[in-house]
């Protein structure tokens, strides 16, 4: 059987980049897909991943969602849940990224990126921990969360504040909802990549 097979899976920002390739992956290995993106096209252009799944044989849709809207999120999680019966698996991957320093970072641009990098996770992980308390558990867990945070959240990079900070803040926001809803049977854990090549556009920065 399958690693995944009969889980259900939402992953934040898997139209492009490293979401897609989660969501690509997990679909291979049998999992429901849910697909939440401000666009449905790959920045990289090319087949949507919806698409690309459902060609080979996997089950995804696409739901339009701005995580930075708490409204958005609730009907994201609720839609899934209509659809597919549970949720077993919640991927918080969706983020922007402004390359400034602290003075040149305006208060809409810091906004902003904490609003969907932050904000955004809060609510994701709010209303995933608020679904999977109401499921029976399966193999003695009732869901697992995967933040992915980044490196910029563990070391300083020249001229990356507003992106540093809300990468930071997942780190500590993820251990906290570990330690939390452990007794609930529910794992949190947090992943944070280096740079890696997807096609989208960024910055390289040594610290």
């Amino acid at each position: 059987m399958a690693l995944l097979a009969n889980k259900t899976a939402i992953v934040t920002g898997a139209s492009s980049g490293i979401g897609r390739a989660i969501a690509l992956k997990f679909a291979a290995e049998g999992a429901n897909v849910v697909i939440a993106d401000t666009a449905e096209q790959p920045i990289e252009g090319g087949e949507s991943t919806v698409e690309l799944i459902r060609s080979a044989g996997g089950n995804a849709v696409y739901m339009k969602t701005d995580i930075s809207d708490w409204n958005a999120v609730d009907a994201l999680v609720g839609a899934t849940v209509d659809h597919f019966g549970r949720l077993d698996v919640m991927v918080n991957n969706a983020a922007i990224y402004t390359s400034t320093n602290l003075i040149e970072t305006t208060p809409e641009q810091w906004s902003r990126v904490i609003g969907v990098n932050l904000t955004g996770f809060f609510y994701c992980n709010k209303r995933a921990v608020t679904q999977m308390l109401t499921q029976a558990p399966v193999n003695e867990v009732r869901g697992r969360i995967i933040n992915i945070s980044s490196q910029h959240g563990m070391i300083a990079c020249p001229g990356d504040l507003p992106y540093s900070v809300s990468k930071g803040g997942i780190v500590q926001m993820t251990r906290q909802i570990a330690v939390d809803h452990a007794d609930d049977l529910i794992v949190c854990n947090a992943i944070a990549p280096g740079k890696i090549i997807t096609g989208k556009p960024g910055v390289a920065n040594d610290p």
